[in-house]
């Protein structure tokens, strides 16, 4: 396929260096498929691009997002098991060395060659994308396309909560952060029946607090208000919290994690922070903490994902509340970086002035 088309470019390495730009269509080499993309998340990732805040290198020019869905358009020399018309989501590992201990144990996700979409490699806030075929999944034809895009951030989740940690069906756990991957790791926990849940924001988290709520949250904390750990104490007669996941992980949530954990707990830290800490991380050694990091995923969590999706077990399209065409992706940037939305979903095939909030279940059904 040849031809040009619109995409959302970070092209420099400062603040607010992205733009709607004219790029080729990708050529696809042998292994590859090239996807006509139907919908795309809009992470809290790529807010930190935009404003170049972010804790690791990305390459420049390069085609930001990296949560998306899409149909096959095309496929190269050596694919097997694809082919035109197949529906599919993809996972972010978009280059791998495939011959390292990690990647030939399974824990590709960890490869130290890696390279994700939308900052390593050329990503989907375009109307195509280049991808591997080994990190394809079929898209269950159940589950809308604004769900299928969301399936990257709910294996975070996943990853997160099943596979690092140790979650006890009837045991209390705390999440910190409401933002997406907070939510999610809610309908993760919820799931697998972790009781009480706590889920803790700050003021300009209302809108995401709500929804909090409206998940199933147990309990939800305005930290700027209420003490969360007091919370967390009094929810376990002063023990504490045997599982915390620091979805926020910044200093301040660091600290409320050490000192909500319970003695032999556990703290999961998948949020990112870029600032020095700034003081003592002892409590892990006094309270004998097991302090994990958790980061994005492997095939076999997508897998389990898709089904659990596709089951109506998890509803990731819950936090979808806007879509917006490539064209306006300055306002979705900024509903997000403001908080005003919970998640964004762009839709190259939308034409400009096609954005819309949802908040129906008509308005959800309209993005199968």
């Amino acid at each position: 396929m040849t031809g040009t088309m619109p995409a959302v470019v970070k092209y420099g390495q400062e603040d607010g260096q992205v733009e709607l730009r004219e790029v080729p269509v990708p050529t696809i080499g042998a292994g590859e498929v090239l996807l006509e993309v139907k919908a795309a998340g809009v992470c809290g990732s790529d807010i930190e691009f935009w404003r170049h805040s972010i804790t690791f290198p990305v390459r420049t020019p390069v085609i930001q997002g990296h949560e998306f869905g899409g149909v096959i358009v095309e496929v190269g020399e050596g694919v097997t098991g694809w082919q035109g018309g197949d529906e599919v989501v993809s996972e972010t590992a978009a280059y791998i060395c495939g011959t390292c201990r990690l990647c030939r144990t399974g824990h590709y996700n960890l490869c130290p060659e890696r390279l994700g979409f939308g900052y390593g490699l050329d990503g989907a806030f375009a109307k195509y994308v280049r991808v591997r075929q080994g990190v394809l999944h079929r898209k269950p034809p159940e589950i809308s396309w604004n769900a299928a895009a969301l399936t990257e951030p709910t294996s975070v989740a996943y990853n997160a909560l099943v596979v690092q940690s140790d979650v006890r069906p009837g045991e209390p756990m705390a999440i910190l952060g409401p933002g997406a991957i907070g939510l999610l790791c809610l309908q993760v926990a919820k799931a697998l029946g972790a009781s009480p849940t706590m889920i803790t924001g700050t003021n300009v988290d209302s809108v995401r607090l709500d929804l909090a709520r409206k998940l199933g949250a147990d309990h939800v904390v305005n930290a700027q208000e209420t003490d969360p750990v007091e919370i967390a104490l009094d929810l376990t007669h002063g023990e504490g919290i045997p599982l915390v996941i620091d979805a926020a992980g910044n200093s301040t949530t660091i600290r409320q994690s050490l000192d909500m954990v319970a003695r032999n707990g556990q703290v999961t830290k998948l949020g990112w922070g870029k600032e020095p800490v700034g003081f003592s991380l002892d409590p892990i050694v006094a309270k004998a903490v097991r302090y994990q990091g958790s980061f994005s995923h492997t095939w076999r969590t997508w897998e389990a994902v898709l089904e659990m999706v596709r089951a109506r077990r998890l509803d990731p399209e819950a936090l979808v509340t806007h879509e917006f065409p490539l064209s306006e992706w300055r306002t979705a940037y900024e509903l997000v970086e403001s908080r005003q939305a919970v998640k964004i979903v762009l839709r190259p095939e939308c034409t400009p002035g096609g954005a819309r909030a949802i908040g129906s279940p008509t308005a959800k059904e309209a993005g199968r």
